[in-house]
């Protein structure tokens, strides 16, 4: 049965570059696009991941992401775990050898993979193929070992940035760590892989992959290397062992508040690699914040929701927006500064000025355009703050009145934040 495909070749070709760091190359991947186009098949896309831990995070997710484009515009993706390469070890990016993983260690990591990964993938069979490749390299007689060994040299093995750099620094370098990139690329000549996606750091390791199906006679695959995701301490590369991580399984109260850690600057790049936002839409925010029409922390929770709800959905989301605006900016637990008024009606800028939040009416209502002003009255139920939105907005305070009620006929406590700054503002 023949594929028919959603876009053109030329609009799978746009689609698929975007957000990717490298492709290799371009102009192949585009006529293996048009082959498949008129031959009406798929193209078969491979990742495959090691069980070296038992979770998955958002980085693992990156390249998770362009897997399900690929799906969504008719191709078949081949999710290959790497049971067998991930007792060796991947030594990319290590300063050291790595313990190997035992057989049971690694079976115990990869019962809950497939569960995470299809909370990005669709789990369509004919849409994905799942392997291990254990499968054909647990039965590899020794001489099969030495005859794929010698379709590759040592010196371009050690070509390797870590590799180079550890025998520069005269660390060891074990025998079995030199044979992992061979394997790996052994299985993209099982595969008859025609696209591998990878991070950055593992494009050495595809183009052994290229360079094996060469010697096979197959025509090479296409790689597309994606972004690393920095972590939540914004330096190192998203890892559980580093403890920067947002995992796909963490609760949705916990994802929020994870991704609101993450600083300002690197938000952008979260935006960028993890949000399904039309392009102009993430430029388009981006430059309201810079031009201070937007406020960072907004443009943040949006990304937060946003990720909370592809996980978990809709509601829970909101739900973790309320915890988080509920336990860390409006607590009432907290022993904010007080400021005492008169009780009365006020307009939202002569308020902001009245209880100090700001020095001028101007610089009031410059706070407000920013978007930066929310209320909330202690003891008040769901939601966080209410945003000031407009200079005239009224605030009604030490007074009933049908939108802000004071509990138990006594008057109530305004709990006020402007960016970084917190107030109780109560009545005399």
């Amino acid at each position: 049965m023949k594929t028919t495909f959603p876009k053109s070749p030329e609009q799978q070709l746009e689609e698929l570059l975007q957000g990717t760091a490298e492709a290799i190359s371009k102009q192949e991947l585009l006529e293996k696009l048009k082959e498949s186009y008129k031959e009406g098949r798929s193209l078969k896309i491979k990742l495959g991941m090691d069980p070296s831990a038992p979770d998955i995070h958002l980085g693992h997710t990156v390249v998770l992401r362009k897997l399900r484009q690929f799906q969504d515009l008719g191709h078949k993706v081949q999710f290959l775990i790497g049971d067998f390469t991930a007792m060796i070890g991947d030594p990319t990016g290590k300063s050291a050898t790595r313990k190997p993983l035992s057989r049971e260690e690694v079976e115990t990591n990869a019962k809950t993979y497939l569960e995470q990964v299809y909370r990005v993938l669709d789990k369509d069979p004919a849409k994905i193929e799942v392997r291990r490749n254990s499968e054909w390299c647990r039965p590899m007689a020794f001489d099969d070992v030495i005859r794929l060994a010698s379709q590759y040299t040592v010196a371009r093995i050690l070509e390797r940035d870590d590799f180079t750099n550890r025998m520069k620094e005269q660390r060891p370098i074990s025998l079995h760590e030199l044979l992992y990139p061979l394997i790996q690329g052994y299985d993209s000549v099982v595969l008859q892989s025609d696209v591998e996606t990878c991070g950055t750091d593992q494009k050495f390791n595809c183009l052994v992959g290229r360079a094996l199906q060469e010697e096979a006679g197959q025509k090479p695959e296409v790689i597309l290397a994606m972004p690393i995701l920095e972590g939540l301490d914004g330096v190192k590369k998203m890892s559980k062992s580093l403890g920067n991580y947002v995992g796909v399984t963490d609760p949705p109260n916990e994802m929020f508040s994870k991704l609101m850690s993450v600083s300002d600057e690197l938000m952008w790049k979260y935006y960028e690699l993890l949000s399904d936002l039309p392009p102009q839409i993430r430029q388009e925010r981006k430059t309201k914040v810079a031009q201070g029409q937007y406020h960072p922390k907004q443009a943040k929770q949006e990304l937060a929701k946003e990720i909370a709800q592809r996980f978990y959905g809709e509601t829970k989301a909101k739900e973790a927006w309320d915890y988080f605006e509920n336990r860390h900016y409006m607590d009432k637990s907290i022993d904010y500064p007080q400021v005492t008024i008169e009780p009365g009606s006020y307009k939202a800028a002569d308020f902001l000025v009245k209880v100090g939040i700001a020095k001028t009416k101007s610089d009031a209502k410059r706070l407000i355009q920013q978007g930066s002003v929310e209320c909330r009255w202690e003891g008040e139920q769901g939601g966080g703050g209410a945003k000031i939105t407009n200079f005239n907005e009224e605030i009604l305070i030490g007074r009933r009145s049908v939108d802000k009620v004071s509990t138990g006929g006594k008057s109530g406590t305004l709990i006020l934040r402007s960016g970084k700054v917190f107030l109780k503002v109560t009545t005399t």
